[in-house]
């Protein structure tokens, strides 16, 4: 009985008789030859089906055979550099073959297909080469987020989806009932983390967040995951140097496990393969004075050559600001000391210039935006309910926040890193919905 295996394990068979168990992706043939290419979910091969080696009954399986069909094919492994696939440079000989379902007419062919009929079959799209060589990016990127924190005492402390409150602004919240009150699905965890690291010192969360903001941009969700991790006894100057320690390990991680992936999606790694600390830093100040002054000269910024419009000092940054001031380094870029009124209302002024808080940005090259967003945290009692009436939020449902600076307040620290645009990023993908299994956008609850 030859061995069942996967595909990913193929280069220890060669010379050997293998068994495979997956789908028909694609179908060609001429004469006494058929070329299946089979996709297992954990590699795609090349099946070579010669008359001379089956029954004819075999033979004229694979000859009728349709697209997405299930099916079980044993046959010899055979190195050929040239061969399809990932891993590329093996196919299979095949000896045998048998057809568990031959499939209906499968809607989505070798044809071009506009994005929303994509969309709506989203549920078959996903079975296609970009998005199965995108999706298991994403998995790896996610255990990177994951095994840095784990191994750099980090401990996992999940936090509610419903809430009885805002944390980023009470405009941007999908609002539900729970028995008669109402509750809100979070937008993040960030705000129960910092009651976490009092019992645990440093803790992340990680699951899903809700934006209803009504955003149809390239880069916005309505469903979407984010890491958070919050640090107690940190001051903003040690949470950028945990970012960047963070972000690199998570890109080096990604070159290294998924380069036929990334190699598959065409993308260029070369700015990638430069994510290494130190990152460049720039205070908001500045970076207003460089926006400025390129506007004044008529720069354009990519990839529509769009003016770059300029900005009054106190505004907050658009996609073609962030895409500028990104463009100007080769690495990511941390924008920090934003003006207070443009941030959450948490934030930790910074001493001596009120008007500003201890904040900071991590900005993505080639136009991938904001990864990151952190800052420190207010600490004292006091200045936080300052700030909690300032911007006209009820007291009431932070009292318990509020209580965390009255009972052992430290300094501490926290961000949150957004999954999809990570994975945009690192994959270089011109749209953030194909990050996600099934995206959940303005216009989009489906499938």
């Amino acid at each position: 009985m030859a061995p069942i295996i996967r595909i990913e394990e193929i280069a220890r068979y060669v010379g050997q008789e293998a068994t495979l168990r997956g789908w028909l992706q694609l179908k060609t043939g001429k004469g006494k030859l058929q070329f299946l290419r089979v996709r297992d979910g954990a590699g795609i091969i090349q099946a070579v089906i010669f008359q001379g080696n089956v029954s004819a009954e075999v033979f004229e399986a694979a000859r009728r055979l349709p697209l997405e069909s299930s099916l079980i094919v044993t046959g010899v492994v055979k190195a050929d550099p040239r061969a399809p696939g990932v891993p590329g440079g093996y196919e299979l000989d095949v000896r045998d073959l048998k057809v568990i379902q031959e499939s209906a007419e499968y809607p989505i062919g070798p044809k071009e297909h506009g994005v929303e009929f994509l969309m709506d079959n989203r549920h078959l799209w996903l079975r296609s080469n970009r998005q199965w060589a995108i999706l298991r990016t994403r998995a790896t990127i996610v255990k990177a987020m994951r095994d840095w924190l784990d191994d750099n005492g980090f401990v996992l402390v999940d936090t509610p989806i419903l809430t009885p409150a805002a944390a980023e602004g009470t405009t941007t919240l999908f609002q539900t009932d729970f028995h008669g009150e109402p509750a809100f699905l979070a937008q993040t965890g960030q705000l129960y983390n910092e009651a976490n690291i009092f019992a645990f010192g440093r803790v992340y969360c990680f699951g899903p967040t809700f934006r209803a903001e009504k955003s149809k941009t390239r880069r916005h969700l309505q469903e979407f995951w984010m890491v958070e991790p919050e640090i107690a006894f940190c001051k903003l100057e040690e949470l950028l140097e945990i970012e960047e320690q963070y972000i690199s390990y998570i890109v080096q991680t990604t070159l290294a496990e998924r380069a036929a992936e990334l190699k598959f999606l065409e993308r260029d790694t070369t700015h990638l393969a430069k994510v290494i600390p130190p990152f460049p830093r720039i205070s908001y100040d500045e970076a207003v004075e460089r926006i400025n002054a390129a506007a004044a000269q008529g720069a354009v910024v990519p990839p529509n050559d769009e003016p770059l419009p300029p900005l009054a000092w106190g505004g907050d940054f658009g996609a073609p600001h962030e895409t500028f001031i990104a463009s100007q380094f080769d690495k990511p870029v941390f924008v920090h000391h934003y003006p207070s009124a443009i941030k959450a209302f948490y934030m930790e002024p910074e001493p001596g210039r009120s008007q500003v808080c201890r904040s900071a940005d991590l900005l993505a090259p080639e136009g991938y935006g904001e990864i990151i967003g952190g800052s420190e945290r207010m600490s004292d009692p006091e200045v936080l309910l300052a700030a909690i009436d300032r911007h006209g939020l009820p007291r009431r449902p932070y009292e318990w926040y509020v209580d965390l600076r009255r009972y052992g307040s430290v300094s501490h620290s926290g961000f949150g890193l957004g999954v999809e645009r990570t994975v945009s990023w690192i994959c270089g993908l011109d749209h953030i919905r194909e990050t996600i299994a099934f995206p959940r956008m303005l216009n989009r609850l489906t499938p």
